[in-house]
């Protein structure tokens, strides 16, 4: 017990202190999960969208298989995602292995199934209560896709925070494709899973806790969007 207490004192001090290694490896994890999840937010909320009122054969088959590859495991996600951009590969040329762009590539597949799959729900959703409407002004099948997007924005923030919260807490693609090096591809979750195996379980411990500050806020703004979608809805009637 005593060595836990010693451990998480070290831990609250690193923090506190503000320690270099610590700063730079939260703001690399950051940096990679946010630029994932705006590029997933790119394809997967148009493509949700469009899959939403889409009609052609092997559409039911097409959702599935989207809703299949929500559990997709991150450690499969990084072991395409790697054969890709291996040398022998074909986006070998390239030449980002290794590096936090193969991670944002990595995190950004693992996230957009999420994305595309909850957008496609929330605007099938919108579309049965206030679709008519839409129809009765004109708008076509995709515009009014994209409008009860817009429409449906605190929604949309919430699924955004959801992919993020999924991005920045998952280990197994990034290591694969960043190969966990010093000051470089080294994010929260394979740096706490490095030291832990190391023994140097304060700056695990240290970095266990900015996560989960991390995830608290991610939470918290979740509620938040959910409650001012609830207090539009009650205005709105």
């Amino acid at each position: 017990m005593s060595a836990f207490a010693e451990s998480l004192g070290t831990a609250v001090a690193l923090v506190l202190d503000a320690d270099p290694v610590l700063l730079h490896t939260v703001g690399l994890s950051l940096s990679v999960s946010t630029s994932a999840c705006v590029a997933a937010a790119g394809v997967g909320l148009g493509g949700g969208a469009w899959l939403a009122v889409a009609s052609f054969p092997g559409r039911r088959v097409l959702v599935a298989v989207l809703n299949t590859l929500l559990a997709l495991p991150s450690v499969v996600v990084g072991l395409i995602v790697y054969l890709l951009l291996s040398r022998s590969g074909p986006l070998g040329a390239w030449g980002i292995l290794f590096t936090p762009g193969a991670m944002v590539i990595a995190q950004t597949f693992l996230v957009l199934p999420l994305v595309a799959a909850l957008a496609r729900q929330l605007v099938a959703d919108s579309l049965r209560d206030g679709g008519d409407q839409l129809r009765s002004m004109g708008a076509g099948a995709l515009t009014g896709a994209l409008l009860m997007l817009v429409h449906e924005r605190w929604a949309v923030a919430t699924i955004l925070l959801t992919a993020f919260g999924r991005a920045v807490s998952e280990v197994g693609a990034v290591m694969i494709v960043g190969g966990n090096i010093d000051g470089v591809t080294r994010v929260i979750t394979t740096t706490i899973a490095l030291e832990t195996s190391k023994g140097n379980l304060p700056l695990a411990l240290a970095l266990g806790l900015v996560l989960l500050a991390i995830v608290g806020v991610v939470n918290a703004a979740i509620m938040l969007a959910q409650r001012a979608q609830g207090a539009g809805l009650a205005g709105a009637r």
